[in-house]
């Protein structure tokens, strides 16, 4: 896979921070709290940057206590 190749497959496979901002309606401290706690799945890229697995979260969020 070329690099542009592997971002994109990385896209397919990973929620960015902003997404799940987005999903859930929460801040981005919260969403950081969420990773430090290590509730899912996620790696962190060069600079800084974090993606989260979209199987693991989705996972995490579906089992969920109401």
């Amino acid at each position: 896979c070329s690099l542009v190749g592997s971002e994109m497959c990385i896209r397919d496979r990973c929620y960015t921070v902003q997404e799940l901002q987005e999903i859930l309606g929460v801040s981005r401290p919260t969403i950081y709290n969420l990773l430090k706690k290590k509730e899912f799945r996620w790696i962190q890229l060069d600079g800084g940057k974090y993606r989260i697995s979209k199987k693991s979260f989705d996972d995490w969020l579906d089992n969920l206590e109401q």
